[in-house]
């Protein structure tokens, strides 16, 4: 992952590292599960301070834990809706099951 920094811009040093980060996930260039550089390895390489780098991934992390929490809130509606359509906790794992293959999760 390449990254690259203005510090003449407008944009704060650790947003343009977030946003730049948040990039190569969107991209694929980061895969899940791959552990991100190390806070020092890439104030060293940037020339930047730790500090910065911190604020980036603590930043990334919370957007993280918000959008878990978003998924949380969608998954219990859609149960409350399967419910009231009259599926069963089976019938909702066989939904759930059939669209996480077809979005090519694993199940």
């Amino acid at each position: 992952m390449k990254l690259v920094l203005s510090p003449t811009g407008d944009t704060p040093i650790y947003a343009q590292l977030k946003a730049q980060i948040q990039a190569a996930i969107f991209s694929g260039e980061l895969q899940e599960g791959e552990a991100l550089p190390s806070l020092r390895a890439v104030a060293k390489a940037l020339r930047i301070s730790v500090l910065t780098v911190t604020r980036a991934y603590t930043e990334l992390a919370l957007l993280q834990e918000q959008r878990v929490r978003q998924a949380e809130e969608r998954l219990q509606e859609g149960i409350r809706l399967a419910k009231q359509a009259g599926l069963d906790p089976a019938g909702i794992r066989q939904l759930l099951d059939i669209l996480l293959q077809e979005e090519g999760a694993e199940v």
